[in-house]
This record gives C-alpha cells, structure tokens and sequence, in this order.
C-alpha cells in the first residue's frame, strides 16, 4: 500500500513550518524572478498561439476531419503526460532553470517542423517534439512557488497566468497577420521568438534559492511513478482530488478547443483569416480578469471557494456556447470561460503548492500536468468523435456535464490548507 503524499508540517494557523519560503515570506529577489518569469511565459505563449488556432485548418486541407484533429491535439498531450513527471523529478534535482531552457529548444525544432509540413504526420511530429518540451509547466509553477509565501501563490499564478494569456489573446492575431506572407511565416517566427526566449532565460533567471538544498530530500528512484499511481489508489488524499479536479476541468476545456475552429467555422462562418480575432477576444478577457481581478477576489474568498465560482462558471459558459444562436449570444457565452478558467486553475494549483513538501512541490506539480495531459488526450478524442458522429455542439455539452462533476471532489476542499487570514 502506497503512503500518502508527502505534507508539511503545520503549525496551528495552517502554515507550513518547514517550508523556507513560508518562514521567510518572498525570497529575495523574488519579485524580480516573477516578472522574469511572466515575460518568459509570455513570449512562449505568443508563439504557441499563432500557429494554434491555424492547426485545425492546416489538418483540414490535408484530409483531416474532426477526430483526426481531435487526435492531433491530443498527441502534444500524450507527450507531455509522459514527460511531465520526468521534468518535475529533473528540475528538482538539476534545477527549475535548466529544464525551461531544454523545453523551449523543443519548442522551436517543433514550429519549424510546422512551419514546413506538407503531411499529416509532419503535423503529428511537430506536436509530439513540442509536447515532450511542454512538460515544464509544471516545473513553471513550481519555481512561481518556490519564490512566494503560500498565501500569495494564487496571486502570483494569477499574474503568470495573466502573462500567458496575453500571449494567447495577441498570439493568434500576429498568426492571422502573417498567414498571407505564407503558409510558413507563423511557424518560423515562433521559433524565432523561442531562441530569443532561451537567450533571454539564460542571461536573467536565476536559479531558485531553494533547488540548491532540495537534492539531500529527493525520494528514491521511482518515486515519479508511485506519485502518479497514487492519485487513483488514494483518490480520497487531498493532493490525489486537487489534481483529479484540475485534470477534468482542463480536460473540458482545452478538449473544446480541440474542435472550436471547426464548430465556429461551421456555425458562423469563420475561417484561418478570422480564426485568431476570436482567441483574441479570449485572451484579453483571461487577461483583464487574472491581473486585475483575481487577486482581490483570493483576499476576499479565500482559493477554495474560488475555485468552485470558477468551475460554475465555465460549466455554465460550455454549455451557453453550445446553444448560442447568434455572434452577440456567443460573445456573452465565451466570456464565462476566461472567468472560470482564471478562478479555477491558479486556485487549485496554490492548494496543491501547500499540502505538499517543498522538496516534492515540483514532482507533484508534474504529476498534476501528466492526469491534466491524461484528461487533454482523452478528451479531445471524444469530442472529436462526438462532433463527427453526434452534432458540432455535443462537445460543449458533454465537457459542461464533466465540470460540473468536480463539484463533488470540490466539497470540502477549504480543509485542505487553511489560509492564515482571509477578509
């Protein structure tokens, strides 16, 4: 029988007492590595977004239907999942810093790989190269943690998520713009932004503080294996139900994804020269929400009521988009979605920072990204079938019926890691 995740000891307040970050509140230079680190995040995500929202229309003219785009999708996750784990294990035992700069090389042998794929399977390698790379996210979220008290880490995944969707909300418009030059353009200067992003990295972030003395606590060999089974045998541990609720609520949302270019194409006419103006939308919303509105909100209700706002509202929004009969009512329906996504993840993921051991906060936060990438590969899968087989709205309604099923893993999450003040 497996033993339960590993916690840190408690004082009677909920703090961790071990934790050096928590003793000694923001390590220093701490807020500079934030910022370093949102800017990084923010160049990835530009260039992932201008060759995201194309995806489903390359594939379309290559022969490619809605499962097979579905797959397509989901072959990034299925490499992800299996590096996810791995890169949390090798950054805390090498380092947070080494593992981004190794992910974004992949990064930018997969846009040129994209950038010239005249085949199916050109687009398969070029999603499989850039999902083995994309398992630091993880890693990402655990140097953000590694620099913040635990209180403050909603707030500062929320600023770096911010980041992130300020890339994804000017990302797919700088792809709509270079499309014209060519087909290859979008691709090539995303891998030009990852080399400019591994030199920007190398030259400013700096190592966390706290990698340095994490090698004399790692966990015997294997223990990345036994973390991952332990989320199904021990479902009721509050590490085990923080990350299954993330999994499934990511899972309906980026599953939807996988077949919203051809949902909106088919329902209001959009196509690759209008695809990005959409994500656009989204991620100024996702923007606006997590710099300027999610902070205030943690203070005021605390990550784990939060979080389940958040799930309501993206339960609600997938399913509006579904049944919306017009432009103006999908416009309303779609801005559920950043609401939900900006309340729910940076929430669940601070939860999961305080109930496990700094020395291990980078496993489990790989951990958290395979089952997100379990979700993400089996999702877009169905979706695809199901919008194919059963009609193009099914999938927002199917991933509507799964977010709300988190309310029950949800309940009483506000146990797990008590705050040490709330307003």
């Amino acid at each position: 029988m497996l033993p339960p995740p590993p916690r840190a000891p408690r004082e009677a307040d909920g703090s961790a007492r071990n934790d050096p970050v928590s003793d000694h509140g923001v390590e220093q230079h701490g807020t500079r590595k934030l910022v370093i680190l949102m800017i990084s995040a923010f160049v990835d995500m530009l260039g992932m977004l201008m060759i995201l929202p194309l995806l489903p229309f390359y594939a379309e003219k290559l022969g490619a239907g809605g499962a097979i785009v579905g797959l397509l999708v989901a072959s990034f996750s299925v490499a992800q999942l299996l590096s996810a784990p791995y890169w949390g294990r090798f950054s805390d035992r090498y380092g947070r810093r080494p593992a981004l700069l190794v992910s974004l090389v992949a990064s930018a042998i997969a846009f040129v790989v994209f950038a010239y794929a005249d085949s199916l399977w050109l687009l398969f390698v070029s999603r499989i190269i850039q999902g083995a790379g994309g398992g630091t996210v993880g890693v990402i979220q655990a140097y953000v943690a590694d620099a913040t008290k635990p209180d403050d880490r909603a707030r500062a995944l929320g600023w770096l998520s911010a980041a992130t969707n300020a890339g994804v909300s000017i990302g797919p418009a700088v792809g709509t713009w270079l499309r014209p030059l060519g087909s290859e353009w979008p691709g090539l200067v995303a891998a030009m932004l990852c080399v400019v992003n591994m030199i920007f990295v190398w030259r400013y972030l700096a190592e966390p503080r706290t990698s340095a003395d994490r090698k004399a606590d790692l966990q015997p060999r294997g223990s990345s294996r036994r973390a991952v089974a332990q989320v199904v045998t021990h479902p009721q541990l509050p590490a085990s139900r923080l990350i299954l609720i993330y999994a499934i609520a990511i899972g309906a949302f980026q599953g939807t994804t996988a077949v919203l270019a051809l949902f909106l194409g088919f329902k209001f006419g959009v196509t690759e020269f209008t695809i990005g103006y959409f994500f656009t939308y989204i991620g100024v919303l996702s923007v606006v929400t997590r710099a300027i509105f999610l902070g205030p909100l943690v203070d005021k209700f605390g990550e784990a009521r939060l979080a389940r706002i958040g799930l309501a509202l993206l339960a609600t929004g997938l399913v509006a988009m579904g049944i919306a009969p017009n432009i103006p009512t999908l416009a309303i329906a779609v801005g559920l979605l950043p609401l939900g996504t900006a309340f729910t993840f940076p929430c669940v993921t601070a939860l999961l920072s305080r109930v496990i051991d700094g020395a291990q906060r980078g496993l489990y936060m790989g951990v958290q990204q395979t089952y997100g990438g379990i979700s993400r590969v089996a999702f877009p899968v169905v979706f695809g079938l199901a919008y194919d087989r059963i009609g193009a709205a099914s999938p927002f309604f199917i991933s509507s019926a799964m977010v709300l099923l988190t309310f029950v893993l949800a309940r009483d999450i506000a146990s797990f890691a008590p705050r040490k003040s709330t307003s």
